[in-house]
């Protein structure tokens, strides 16, 4: 009979997706087949399926931990934000609407049906699923049609265990207040709590840790200490790029946009000790000693356009050209480069045109189909494949696109500018080919370093679920499942 265990959170960002993860690689090397589920997320940084569809970039992840292609099952309700009150709703890997916050709240009851089929998928197909919460079941203003969190453990009949984040400070009225606001019914489904990112000496917690315990009633499953390889891994939220070591020679700025989206290109490039990668903050010049700047994907291209033009960047990407810099753009970025984006339909958001920033001979056109899909690429200048992934909406011509950056199945893809230094692509992904991203550096002026990509993603999984055998009760988790 397939088993189950969710992990709630005291909080966002408390370090549930890398729980979850690295339970996932603890529970596979046990000899269980186990996925991955996460009934609602909000990410603009999607992973393409199989199966044509989009889930996020951290349940994508997850499957890896589990030796799994990702599947829409794993995340059957995902949200990215278009503005501040409103996102785009993704059901199942496909577009359902764009709905604000307050509208949302009045649709997330219908959204229950396709939750639990998905759920009760993959439990069929399973002998474990280890579920990740939302936010935190402390938002009780939300818990009426919630089904992030309490509502789906209710609805599914799961046990919770629930992770608090020493690092924020608090984490013992983090839990305790937890269960002082749930209702009874919800505190008796938890079944136990953890501490996560512990710096330090984790013994001098032990009076704080038994406190929990004395108050709640819930016993611990232990304290996991501060992962420090966790800049290692696929990023979920762009905050977390570029945060390992930074000393290579070859400098990368990445423009950090209000809407970035599937930012996961950058990933393989922060793991290169050759390069220097930046992320660039809202506010701060782009800096003169920059040799590439990439301009990322983002989830509403006319708004960046705007965004970026507010921070000056349009003025620094013009002088870094005439220095002899480099600029790549993808998806958005891509889009940003031509001479301007029209959304004649107002799919993005008002309808409208938005003048881009001259650097490619191209044009863009928003248009109401979504391109989806994995493909196999092959970079036109240097001859070489490699594999990648499409997600956007929107047609991009001009006389640049005859010097096209890549082909997929015979058709072009993408413009480079005649001399060679602006580039621009609809593909994510193509850096995370070691062969492709190797090359492509060389032909910068930077030393690749051949390391695999994909390895030192494995490598840091299992050196992720070894490092929570040691600090925590995997065996108990686990066996909160039954």
């Amino acid at each position: 009979m397939s088993r189950a265990v969710m992990l709630q959170g005291t909080g966002s960002n408390v370090g549930k997706s890398m729980l979850v993860a690295g339970l996932c690689r603890a529970a596979r090397r046990r000899g269980l087949s186990v996925a991955p589920f996460k009934p609602q997320n909000m990410s603009n940084n999607a992973a393409v399926t199989e199966d044509g569809g989009e889930i996020g970039r951290a349940q994508a992840l997850q499957a890896r931990a589990c030796g799994l292609a990702p599947h829409t099952d794993m995340n059957p309700v995902l949200l990215k934000p278009e503005t501040d009150v409103g996102a785009q709703v993704v059901v199942q890997g496909k577009r359902l609407t764009t709905a604000k916050a307050r509208d949302y709240a009045r649709l997330k009851p219908a959204l229950m049906g396709a939750v639990l089929d998905s759920f009760e998928r993959l439990k069929a197909r399973h002998d474990l699923v280890i579920v990740e919460g939302a936010g935190s079941p402390a938002e009780v203003n939300l818990r009426a049609g919630d089904i992030a969190n309490m509502g789906f453990a209710e609805a599914a009949d799961v046990p919770v265990v629930l992770c608090g984040d020493i690092d924020r400070g608090g984490v013992i009225a983090q839990v305790v207040g937890t269960q002082a606001v749930i209702c009874p019914k919800d505190a008796k489904r938890v079944k136990g709590f953890l501490i996560n990112k512990f710096r330090g000496d984790p013994s001098l917690f032990d009076e704080g840790y038994a406190l929990i315990e004395q108050h709640t009633g819930w016993p611990g499953f232990g304290v996991a200490p501060w992962f420090p390889d966790a800049w290692k891994l696929p990023a979920e939220d762009a905050l977390d790029i570029g945060h390992g070591p930074s000393t290579g020679s070859f400098h990368v700025v990445c423009l950090r946009l209000s809407r970035i989206a599937n930012f996961d290109d950058l990933d393989p490039l922060s793991q290169e000790p050759g390069l220097r990668v930046t992320m660039l903050n809202a506010g701060e010049a782009l800096p003169a000693d920059a040799d590439l700047v990439i301009i990322p994907g983002s989830k509403s291209t006319r708004g960046d356009l705007a965004f970026l033009r507010a921070q000056g960047w349009d003025i620094d990407l013009l002088a870094h050209h005439r220095r002899g810099g480099r600029i790549l753009g993808i998806c958005g970025g891509y889009q940003m480069l031509g001479h301007s984006v029209s959304d004649p339909e107002g799919i993005e958001g008002p309808a409208g045109d938005t003048p881009g920033l001259g650097l490619l001979d191209v044009t863009t056109v928003m248009t109401g189909d979504k391109r989806l899909t994995q493909v196999r690429a092959t970079h036109v200048p240097s001859g070489l494949g490699f594999d990648g992934y499409e997600i956007h909406i929107g047609r991009t011509t001009g006389p640049d696109c005859a010097r096209p950056f890549a082909q997929v199945s015979g058709v072009a893809d993408g413009a480079i500018s005649a001399d060679g230094r602006v580039a621009g692509s609809y593909l994510h992904g193509m850096f995370a080919d070691d062969g492709f991203r190797a090359a492509w550096l060389s032909d910068m002026g930077a030393t690749p370093s051949g390391a695999s990509y994909g390895d030192a993603v494995d490598a840091t999984l299992d050196a992720l679920a070894d490092h929570l055998e040691a600090s925590l009760d995997v065996d108990g988790i686990l066996g909160v499942a039954g």
